[in-house]
């Protein structure tokens, strides 16, 4: 399944205010990049405001129906690419088959290092979010995310994060690391929102 195309707008119209397009993809993130020899250990942990936890293996996600996504990313330092095509897991199909309790407001990212972000619910289960193992037809290099990032991609681009690692379903909205340091609790990039103070 591919959700998107290829958009003919203007570049002004998907361009937000103060981004440069590129056409190249920077590595931008804090902390250490992790190099998995193997991905026997790796899991994914889904936890907080559901009926039931869960532990996915990397192969268990590989069985869940892969999507094809194309989008546009925009990085809060300034940077924006066009046309991006990822393969993953669509979220909502992923947590089909979990009950979230009436009180999951909203997620909470985990991944290496202890690093986390914070979204509403209703963003991350849009049609657009997945959980992306691939690139332009190739596997996420360690750098971008390997094995598994996040990619919502109406957010500046710290909210997909990458060496994802845990999926928190939460009743309040706690602030990820970039959040208590600084950067905006939501991040509309067409509305700017880069700081808290925005």
């Amino acid at each position: 399944m591919f959700f998107g195309s290829k958009r003919k707008e203007k570049n002004n119209d998907r361009l937000p205010p103060n981004q440069r397009l590129t056409e190249g993809w920077p590595v931008l993130h804090h902390g250490n990049v992790p190099y998995y020899k193997s991905l026997e250990k790796w899991d994914l942990k889904i936890f907080g405001c559901v009926q039931q936890n869960k532990e996915l293996t990397f192969n268990e996600l590989m069985n869940y129906p892969q999507i094809q996504v194309r989008n546009d990313i925009h990085c809060v330092t300034g940077w924006s690419k066009f046309d991006n095509v990822w393969e993953g897991v669509s979220v909502k199909a992923l947590i089909e088959d979990m009950s979230l309790l009436p009180e999951a407001n909203y997620v909470i990212l985990h991944a290496e290092e202890g690093w986390t972000t914070n979204l509403p619910i209703e963003d991350f289960l849009r049609e657009t979010s997945l959980l992306a193992h691939s690139h332009s037809g190739e596997r996420l290099t360690p750098e971008h995310g390997f094995p598994l990032r996040a990619v919502v991609p109406h957010l500046y681009f710290w909210k997909s994060a990458k060496w994802l690692r845990g999926i928190e379903f939460a009743a309040s909205n706690t602030p990820g690391f970039w959040e208590r340091n600084g950067y905006h609790m939501y991040g509309d990039p067409f509305k700017e929102e880069r700081f808290s103070w925005d």
